[in-house]
C-alpha cells in the first residue's frame, strides 16, 4: 500500500443460475486475474456463487449445500492467491435463511455480512425467502468453522487501520440510513457492496449517483458490483454495472453490459485527512466486531487512477464554463457587497496589461454592473516604470478603452529615481531594492487616489503568488479589498478567455493578447528589442507545477514524497524527475518564508476550496520551519 492508495476491483463474471460448480471457477479464475493486477479487495456481485434470479430454489437444500462447496473451493484456492474476495451466497443459520456477503483471504473465512434491507417490490420478493439481518452479532459454525456472523463487522488488514472496510448488499445503500453509514463511523475506510439490481431506463444513472454521493458523504471508498450477464432471466435484464468512487468522485466505471473486471487505486491517505478535517465526522461506538487479518501486500507499478496535473480547473468543457460562471458571481457579489456596505461609487485599480489585473478589473466592471454604478466610477491608473514593454501598456490603455472606465496615466519613473537619491540606493543596481521600490511607488499612488476619490483599492494578487510569496509587502500585496486572492494562475487564464469569448469584438482580440503575453511583474527594464526580460516562471518556477503543488498539499493534505510521487505521474510526459524536484523544494522553501505576507492579507472572497486567508482556511504561523518536510524529500533518490 504505497502512500495509501489501496487496489480495489469490481467485477460481474457470467454465471448460469444454480450451476454453483460452474460460477464457482469463474468467480476463482477472476480472483486469479485480480492477484496478477495486484488487487487487495475483490468484490463480486450479490448471491453469484448461486445466481441472484433463482427464485424457489433457494429453498432447495441442495443448492445451499452446492453454495457452501463453493465458498470452501474458494477458500481453499485463496490460500495462494493474495487478494481479500467478497463473494455472496445463500446461508441458512438458526432457521433462517439470509443473503450473505462471505469475506475470504488467506484461507480463511473472515466474517459473514448477511444483507440488512430485504426488497419485496416491483420486481423484487426476496422476503419469500430471506430474513433481515438480525441485531448484534453472533458466530456461526460453516462446516465446523465459528465464524463471526452479523452486519457490524470490520476488517483490518493488520498494521493499516487506513485499508478498514465494511460491507452492505445491495438494498441496504438504497435505504433511507444505509447500514455504511454506521460503518463509516466505526471506522470502515472502504465500502464493498455485492449487488443484483436489474436494469431498466435511467437507472445506471441514479446507481451512479447514489454510489458517488455515498461515498461523499460517508468520506469513503465505495466498490459496487452489480450482477451481469447469465443473470438475466424472464422479466427482467442484468446490465453488471460496477463502479468504484472515492469521497464522490468515480475512480472507475464501466459501461453497462460491458464485460471485464474494474480496477481502481483508492487514496485512504486522502480519506483519513478529509475525516481529521470535518469535524461534523463523528465516531460512532455501537456495537462492532473488528476483525484483524495478516496481509501482504502486492508491489504495484503504477497508479490505477487519473492524477489531473490541473486540479483547479475542469477538464469538460462545458464544466468548465459553469466553472466560469460560478466563480465570476462570487467575485462580483463579493465585491458589490463591499460597495453597498462602504457606501462608495468609486473604485481605483492599477491596470498593467498583465493577466492578474486585468481580471480584477473585468470583476470589478461585473460587480459595477451589478449594484446599478457608472463603469466611470472605476479609476483604472497605469504607471509605467522602468520595465513596462509597449505591448502590455497599450493593451491597458486599450482595455480600459473598451470597458468604458476611466483613465489616468502617472509615469513613476521620476519619483521612483527620487526614492532612490533619498535612500542612496544606486539605480544602476537591479537588485530587490529596485524591484521593490517601484511596487510600493505604484501603491502609494493608488492609495492616495482612493482617498481623493472618495473610494478604495482593488487588489490584483492571485492565489499562486500568495502561495509562493511573489508580492512586495506593502506593495501589491496590500490593497482595501483584493477579489483575487483565490484564483490561482492555471485558472485565470480561463476566466479571461470565458470573458473574451463572452464579449467578443475588440475585447476579445485584446484580452487572447494580454493571454499570449508572458507573466512578469516587469520591475526590470525591457531587452535591447524592447520586449519583456523578466518572465516569472524563469524566477520561480512553472506555475502549473506551484499550483498543483499547492493543491495537493491544500486541500488533499499530501506529505512531500506523496506530491512527488503523483507529479511523476501527473506531468511524466512534461517534466522529468530532477526539474519536478526542483520547483517542488523551491515551493516548499518559499511557502514557509513567505509565510507573514499571508498573515497580512486584506479581505477578499473566498471561491475554491483551497484559501490562504488567515481568518479562513489557513492558520500558519509565520515562523514555522521548512526543515522536516524538506528532509523528507531529500531522502528520495532521483
Amino acid at each position: 500500500m504505497k502512500y495509501g492508495y489501496v487496489r480495489c476491483a469490481a467485477v460481474s463474471p457470467k454465471v448460469k443460475v444454480a450451476d454453483t460448480v460452474y460460477n464457482t471457477c469463474q468467480i476463482i479464475k477472476e480472483v486469479e486475474k485480480a492477484d496478477k493486477k495486484g488487487v487487495f479487495g475483490l468484490v463480486f456481485p450479490e448471491l453469484c456463487i448461486t445466481g441472484y434470479t433463482c427464485g424457489d430454489l433457494f429453498l432447495q437444500r441442495t443448492l445451499l449445500e452446492g453454495a457452501l462447496d463453493g465458498l470452501f473451493k474458494i477458500k481453499e484456492a485463496s490460500t495462494e492467491l493474495t487478494p481479500v474476495i467478497i463473494v455472496s451466497l445463500p446461508f441458512a443459520f438458526k432457521g433462517c435463511l439470509y443473503n450473505t456477503a462471505a469475506v475470504i483471504c488467506g484461507g480463511e473465512i473472515l466474517g459473514l455480512v448477511p444483507k440488512t434491507y430485504i426488497p419485496n417490490y416491483n420486481e423484487f420478493y426476496e422476503k419469500r425467502y430471506f430474513e433481515s439481518a438480525f441485531e448484534g452479532i453472533s458466530t456461526a459454525d460453516i462446516r465446523g468453522e465459528e465464524v463471526p456472523f452479523g452486519t457490524n463487522l470490520i476488517f483490518t488488514p493488520e498494521g493499516c487501520e487506513n485499508a478498514s472496510f465494511a460491507i452492505e448488499i445491495c438494498e441496504d445503500l438504497w435505504a433511507a440510513v444505509p447500514p455504511s453509514s454506521y460503518h463509516a463511523l466505526a471506522g470502515a475506510d472502504i465500502i464493498f457492496n455485492p449487488s443484483a439490481g436489474n436494469e431498466i431506463t435511467g437507472k445506471s444513472a441514479y446507481r451512479r449517483d447514489l454510489v458517488k454521493n455515498q461515498s461523499a458523504r460517508l468520506i469513503s471508498g465505495y466498490v459496487y458490483t452489480c450482477a451481469g450477464e447469465g443473470e438475466s432471466t424472464t422479466d427482467v435484464v442484468y446490465s453488471g454495472h460496477n463502479l468504484i468512487c472515492e469521497n464522490g468522485r468515480i475512480i472507475r466505471e464501466n459501461n453497462i453490459f460491458e464485460k471485464g473486471m474494474i480496477i481502481g487505486d483508492i487514496d485512504t491517505g486522502l480519506l483519513d485527512t478529509e475525516r481529521r478535517r470535518n469535524t461534523t465526522f463523528e465516531t460512532y461506538t455501537g456495537n462492532y466486531e473488528y476483525i484483524t487479518f495478516p496481509y501482504m501486500w502486492a508491489e504495484n507499478d503504477g497508479l490505477l487512477r487519473e492524477i489531473d496535473p490541473m486540479p483547479f480547473v475542469p477538464h469538460d468543457e462545458e464544466k468548465r464554463e459553469e466553472r466560469c460562471r460560478e466563480i465570476i458571481a462570487i467575485q462580483a457579489m463579493g465585491l458589490k457587497k463591499r460597495l453597498e456596505h462602504v457606501g462608495v461609487k468609486n473604485v481605483v485599480i492599477g491596470v498593467s496589461g498583465g493577466l492578474d489585473s486585468t481580471y480584477a478589473l473585468l470583476i470589478t466592471v461585473e460587480a459595477f454592473r451589478l449594484a446599478g454604478l457608472d463603469t466611470k466610477g472605476i479609476q483604472t491608473v497605469t504607471m509605467p516604470c522602468f520595465g513596462t514593454s509597449e505591448r502590455t501598456h497599450k493593451n491597458a490603455l486599450d482595455l480600459c478603452r473598451v470597458l468604458g472606465t476611466s483613465f489616468k496615466e502617472i509615469k513613476i519613473g521620476d519619483a521612483v529615481k527620487k526614492h532612490f537619491e533619498d535612500i542612496g540606493h544606486n539605480e544602476e543596481i537591479h537588485d530587490l531594492t529596485y524591484e521593490n521600490s517601484q511596487a510600493r511607488e505604484r501603491t502609494q499612488v493608488l492609495m492616495d487616489l482612493a482617498s481623493r476619490y472618495n473610494g478604495f483599492v482593488i487588489g490584483t494578487g492571485d492565489l499562486s503568488e500568495l502561495a509562493l510569496g511573489f508580492a512586495t509587502y506593502n506593495g501589491d500585496h496590500m490593497s482595501m479589498y483584493n477579489v483575487n486572492c483565490s484564483i490561482p494562475k492555471t485558472l485565470i487564464r480561463y476566466l479571461i478567455k470565458y470573458f473574451a469569448d463572452f464579449g467578443g469584438g475588440e475585447l476579445k482580440d485584446i484580452l487572447y493578447d494580454i493571454l499570449d503575453t508572458p507573466v512578469s511583474p516587469e520591475l526590470l527594464p525591457p531587452d535591447k528589442e524592447g520586449l519583456i526580460s523578466q518572465v516569472t516562471e524563469d524566477i520561480v518556477g512553472p506555475y502549473e507545477l506551484h499550483d498543483y503543488f499547492l493543491y495537493c498539499m491544500m486541500r488533499l493534505g499530501f506529505e512531500p514524497e506523496k506530491i512527488f510521487y503523483t507529479a511523476k505521474i501527473a506531468f511524466k510526459d512534461k517534466y522529468d524527475d530532477k526539474t519536478i524536484m526542483k520547483w517542488l523544494k523551491k515551493f516548499y522553501y518559499r511557502f514557509f518564508a513567505q509565510q507573514y505576507k499571508r498573515s497580512a492579507i486584506p479581505d477578499g472572497p473566498k471561491v475554491g476550496s483551497v484559501s490562504l486567508s488567515p481568518r479562513g482556511d489557513w492558520r500558519m504561523p509565520s515562523d514555522a520551519c521548512v526543515s522536516l518536510w524538506i528532509s523528507r524529500l531529500e531522502e528520495i533518490i532521483i
